[in-house]
């Protein structure tokens, strides 16, 4: 139960940081003259992932940890540090295009137009089986994949034609 607890605070603890991280680079963007795109399903997808991290603490606080499928999460989060990284100060929650700058195709960019997208759809599908909770990964996948389907589009339309490839 313990073990539960601390890996349900992580997680919330680093959902708060990535917050804070992307409130700060998106006021950064917008002041050297980036646009917000997409903003109108922002809300649903901050009340999905809101929904998602509440209903993990009331039903798997108290469940115990499959290890493994920990090892496995601890790796994503490797995987998600790396895409962050890669954008650097332009990595936001938000579609924040800004004119005139290139398109990001290092790191994982390099291999998918989209690896943080990818990343949250194992996140979402993982750590609820983490708990044992499939119905829930189910549940919650196929919200996600909904949400997505309206972001990638969104977020296509924003970056088509907005910035030349980067070198």
């Amino acid at each position: 139960m313990i073990l539960s607890v601390v890996i349900l605070a992580i997680v919330t603890l680093q959902r708060l940081g990535e917050l804070v991280l992307a409130r700060r680079n998106t006021k950064r963007l917008l002041a050297q003259g980036a646009v917000e795109a997409g903003e109108a399903h922002y809300p649903m997808i901050v009340g999905l992932h809101a929904a998602w991290l509440v209903g993990l603490w009331a039903l798997a606080w108290d469940r115990p940890p499959d290890l493994v499928l920990v090892a496995c999460y601890v790796l994503l989060e490797a995987f998600r540090i790396w895409t962050m990284a890669s954008l650097g100060p332009r990595w936001t929650t938000r579609i924040i295009i800004l004119p005139g700058a290139p398109l990001v195709r290092r790191g994982p960019y390099r291999f998918m137009p989209h690896p943080n997208y990818a990343v949250v759809v194992v996140e979402i599908a993982l750590l609820p089986l983490v708990f044992g909770l499939t119905s829930y990964a189910v549940v919650f996948s196929l919200l996600n994949a909904s949400a997505l389907w309206v972001r990638i589009r969104a977020e296509n339309a924003a970056l088509r034609g907005a910035a030349p490839e980067e070198r």
